[in-house]
């Protein structure tokens, strides 16, 4: 059975959204702590607590979850294109 959804362009399916940001302060993290506390950059966390991730590392995207004790899902948002 074929599918009926197809991608068109960028604006008619949504977009992915880092919610990174608020969890961050509800946890008393800043962008420098988190960075130290996961052993990544400073500027990969930046982008991320910026919403600018292009490609998604799970290695990453885990380090975060287990040091602010979440879920992906509570990090990550599916928005969907209004009409």
């Amino acid at each position: 059975m074929k599918n009926s959804r197809t991608v068109v362009t960028i604006n008619d399916y949504g977009r992915i959204s880092v919610c990174l940001k608020g969890i961050m302060e509800q946890k008393g993290f800043t962008r420098n702590s988190l960075a130290h506390a996961t052993n990544t950059r400073f500027e990969v966390i930046n982008k991320w607590y910026n919403d600018n991730v292009e490609k998604m590392d799970l290695d990453i995207l885990a380090r975060i979850c287990y040091v602010l004790d979440c879920t992906p899902d509570e990090i990550i948002k599916y928005i969907e294109n209004q009409p």
